[in-house]
């Protein structure tokens, strides 16, 4: 499952973040803090919850696969064989992904941000559900714990939240959309929009007078006198 050579536009690979202190917090930026407000407001059992992010904090979740709508993982828990984790969420559709582009281009400000690695207030309320709300994460867990999520699957969830933190591309990839085929959208998009502001203003005015005003009638100084005869010919 963890296969990091195949790998591609559509699928990422991330090895096995290290353990963190208890003291370090859950997530580091708001979008990542919005995901995990989404996990715990959906939970139904703060106890596995708290055994989930034990699991996370002491590094028992190994590499993770991000594909549009899915995370995989495989989590450690208290038998000697690991255990298979995945969690859904709902891809975007194209009226979704139109609306987001627009948005993204609306302010100069967005793309950049999004190369730098953030994720703006104002993208993420462009009327688009980029952020998960309680109960759009679907865990599943080859354990035998029916909970919902077990704590495997919020081990998972945890540790994704730390990706979120360190690339928002991860979430926008998650709900269906690769990195490189976001930017290049928002390439063209931007591109066009350009050429039709530019269109829109017309030609820059040249500098300088219209013939007709140089050639108006008006009084010219008089000539200057002629110069004097010379005293020799051919001179």
């Amino acid at each position: 499952m963890a296969a990091p050579g195949r790998d591609g536009e559509h699928r990422r690979t991330f090895p096995a973040l290290p353990p963190r202190p208890t003291d370090a917090g859950l997530a580091g930026t708001w979008w990542g803090n919005a995901w995990v407000t989404a996990l715990e407001e959906g939970a139904l059992d703060a106890a596995r919850l708290a055994r989930g992010r034990g699991y996370a904090e002491r590094g028992h979740v190994d590499a993770v696969t991000v594909t549009p709508g899915l995370v995989l993982a495989y989590v450690q828990g208290s038998r000697p064989r690991p255990y298979r984790v995945q969690v859904r969420l709902r891809t975007l559709g194209d009226d979704d992904w139109r609306r987001f582009l627009d948005a993204a281009v609306e302010r100069p400000g967005h793309i950049a941000a999004l190369l730098d690695k953030e994720l703006p207030h104002s993208l993420a309320d462009c009327g688009v559900p980029l952020l998960p709300g309680p109960g759009d994460l679907a865990p599943q867990c080859s354990c035998p714990d029916s909970g919902h999520p077990c704590k495997h699957a919020a081990a998972l969830c945890y540790q994704t939240a730390r990706l979120l933190d360190a690339d928002p591309f991860v979430l926008l990839l998650l709900r269906g959309r690769g990195e490189r085929e976001l930017l290049d959208a928002l390439s063209r998009l931007n591109a066009a929009r350009a050429a039709r502001a530019a269109q829109e203003r017309g030609p820059a005015p040249l500098p300088g007078v219209r013939a007709g005003a140089a050639l108006t009638g008006r009084a010219l100084p008089p000539l200057p006198a002629p110069l004097p005869t010379p005293p020799h010919p051919e001179q």
